[in-house]
């Protein structure tokens, strides 16, 4: 039975990846594509309801995806590089598209659980405190503007995420290339993805979060960070 070997056990762990996977960024899409603009523009009272009602079952979907993503693509690196060797892994091309599509998403996967879900709960049970009668959380506004950057922040991260992802088995990025070339490589692509971060969890104002405040400005800045990482591979590695 084909599904029974070492092969068809990875087939699955991959199958398992894809799944979760297009749940996690089809809702995180959903969050930032449909419902930000909608709760901007809808009534308070429905806004009120489906924070209550609706966000809890998406944000579940939406975390477990998100762990599910992280725990399955792990075992998928760490099983190539168990065959390759840590040094073989990182000589080839695909090892260093998956790996940097990996750290993005291992950013996104610890917004989602340390940022958006423990700061989106506070605004929840806001919600359900205004409801019922009693006073707003006083915190849970600034929770949910910070919830809100770290969301905006894993959709331009999915961008190049994904451009790595699919890179990996499907466009070379580079023939060979000496430790001096990885070692800049690794540490420009590692400032630049810290500094980005850093933008979602420090400060609400200010040049740089310009682009977080309209889907359009985080769209386009995705497309730049996969275009920047993309040319340094071709004038750092490829020098």
């Amino acid at each position: 039975m084909a599904l029974m070997t070492t092969d068809g056990m990875l087939f699955l762990l991959r199958w398992i990846h894809f799944l979760a996977g297009i749940t996690w960024i089809g809702l995180l899409y959903y969050f930032n594509l449909v419902q930000t603009p909608f709760f901007a523009e809808t009534e308070p009272p429905v806004r009120s309801g489906a924070i209550q009602k609706l966000v809890p079952r998406a944000l579940w979907w939406f975390r477990w995806g998100a762990m599910v993503t992280f725990l399955s693509g792990l075992l998928i690196i760490l099983h190539r590089m168990g065959t390759l060797g840590i040094r073989g892994f990182f000589n080839t091309s695909y090892g260093w598209a998956i790996f940097l599509g990996g750290t993005l998403g291992t950013f996104m996967w610890a917004n989602v659980w340390f940022v958006i879900w423990p700061n989106q709960k506070v605004v929840i049970a806001s919600a359900k405190q205004v409801a019922a009668g009693g006073q707003a959380i006083p915190e849970a506004a600034a929770l949910g503007q910070r919830a809100g950057f770290a969301s905006r922040t894993n959709t331009l991260f999915s961008i190049p995420m994904l451009f790595f992802m699919g890179a990996a088995s499907h466009l070379p990025l580079f023939s060979s290339a000496g430790r001096t070339q990885k070692a800049t490589m690794a540490i420009l692509c590692a400032a630049i993805t810290l500094a980005v971060e850093a933008n979602a969890l420090y400060g609400t104002t200010g040049a740089t979060k310009k682009p977080l405040t309209t889907i359009n400005g985080t769209l386009w800045a995705g497309f730049i960070l996969a275009a920047v990482f993309y040319l340094l591979f071709e004038t750092v590695m490829n020098a």
